[in-house]
Parts: C-alpha cells; sequence; structure tokens
C-alpha cells in the first residue's frame, strides 16, 4: 500500500473506478480529497467518448465531488490528437455524439461526407442503418475506418449495453476493414495521459476495473497497475488473463482508509 501512496501521480479510469452510473463509489471521496491534500497529479482516463472534460467534471459536481476539468481526458481527445497528428487538417465522417465533433473540431478536423479522410465511429445514442451505409460507402471509396476505443459493451444504469467496438463491427464485416482503435488498451492513451501530469512511467500508478483493457494498457506502458474489484471484474476472473496487476484492492478508499 505504502509504495502506491508514495507514487507521484496517478491515472484512472472512471466507471467502476470512480462511479457506477451516477453514483459515486464508497471511498472515491476521501481519495480524491487526499490526493488533492497531499499535491498528488492526478488524470481520469475514460474510454468513453460521449462528454466532454467539462461535462464530466460536472457530472462529479452533481454527485458531490469537485474536479476541475483538466483532470479529464477521453478517448475522443485521443482520438482527434492521432489524427492532427498522422493527418493535419484531414476530414472525417462522423458517427458519435457531439463530444467527439468538439474534440475534433479542436484539432482542426472537421466533417466531410462526401470524400473525408476518415470515418471515425464512437459511442453514440443516434445509430442508425442509414449512418452505417453511409459509413460502408465512404470505406469503400478509400476513407481510413477510426474507433475511439474497442469496447464491445459498456455498463449502463439500466445493464450492459453495446459501445464502440459493437457498434463499428457492420461496417468492417461489410468492408473487410479493420478498424484502428485509439482508445485503451492501446498505450497511447496511457501516453497522453502522462503528458498531460507531466509524469514518467515509473512516478505513477494506473488504477483499473478492467483486465482486458486497463491492465494490459498499463503493463504495455510500463506502468505499475493497480486493479481494484469495485468495477466488472471479480477476484476468480483474473486468473483467465495470461498477464496480472500488480496490486489488487477492493476500491479506491482502500488506499486511504
Amino acid at each position: 500500500m505504502q509504495e502506491i501512496l508514495q507514487k507521484t501521480g496517478f491515472i484512472c479510469d472512471m466507471d467502476g473506478v470512480i462511479y457506477h452510473g451516477n453514483k459515486i463509489l464508497d471511498g472515491v471521496v476521501d481519495f480524491v480529497n487526499w490526493m488533492q491534500e497531499n499535491d498528488k497529479k492526478f488524470v481520469f482516463l475514460t474510454n468513453s467518448p460521449e462528454r466532454t472534460p467539462h461535462e464530466l467534471s460536472m457530472k462529479l459536481e452533481r454527485m458531490g465531488l469537485s474536479v476541475s476539468p483538466d483532470h479529464f481526458y477521453t478517448s475522443a481527445m485521443a482520438t482527434a490528437a492521432f489524427l492532427h497528428s498522422q493527418n493535419p487538417n484531414c476530414t472525417a465522417y462522423v458517427i458519435g455524439e457531439a463530444a467527439l465533433t468538439k474534440a475534433l473540431y479542436d484539432q482542426h478536423i472537421y466533417m466531410n461526407d462526401v470524400n473525408p479522410d476518415y470515418v471515425v465511429v464512437g459511442e453514440t445514442r443516434t445509430y442508425s442503418f442509414e449512418k452505417i451505409e453511409k459509413a460502408i460507402e465512404l470505406v469503400n471509396n478509400g476513407a481510413k475506418l477510426i474507433g475511439t476505443n474497442p469496447d464491445t459493451t459498456g455498463p449502463t444504469e439500466r445493464g450492459i449495453m453495446p459501445a464502440t467496438g459493437s457498434l463499428i463491427a457492420p461496417i468492417e464485416i461489410a468492408t473487410g476493414k479493420k478498424a484502428y482503435f485509439v482508445g485503451k488498451p492501446n498505450p497511447l492513451m496511457l501516453r497522453h495521459g502522462l503528458r498531460k501530469i507531466n509524469c514518467h512511467s515509473e512516478e505513477i500508478a494506473f488504477i483499473g476495473d478492467r483486465m482486458d483493457t486497463d491492465i494490459i494498457a498499463g503493463i504495455e506502458s510500463n506502468v505499475d497497475t493497480v486493479l481494484v474489484l469495485s468495477g466488472v471484474t471479480a477476484k476468480e476472473d483474473i486468473d483467465k488473463f495470461p498477464y496480472r496487476p500488480k496490486f489488487i484492492l477492493s476500491s479506491v478508499g482502500e488506499l486511504v482508509e
């Protein structure tokens, strides 16, 4: 425990670590207060591209936790940064929410439904067959297929629902083209987090609740990993994977009890 507490900074997943739906998990307020009181650097890293940092900050505020927007980094932001680094001033056809479009605009990537450089897919409630058809047409005409994250499902207040990996699958199948996913477990996402808090890999701990995205991303980035059992992973699930987290805790609250 002391080894974790002595870290300079923390990168934390959100759903299953900080909250479930619209409920803050036990011990989280104490953990965040401890980080702020001890001048720890921290960033919340989420594979969800549906909300901007300001919206995520407001969501936590409504749940009784005050964290400024500069402490958040999303897969939408990572996707936009990746496309800008690959092809500055490119264009994209987007299937996703407004936060994804805003992240792309912030990197001077503009919308194009005629001959875009990329088709970008993220979680959305406005998924339709018409949009799938359009995306397939554009990919067949040469647009590169990008997914904000590879998650096939995600937890909601109504239970498990389809996420980006599921939404992009019909486009992959129909075109025969595999998408490139920017979010976790792609180490790119974690490296963005490290840059955001200006830390080296050995100075931080990465806290997540998923073995297949969070823990593998940390291992591949040479970062000490902390698996919390407050999300989707149970203790008996760990042995199903060929890798293990460095630390296992019931929740982040256990760090500061």
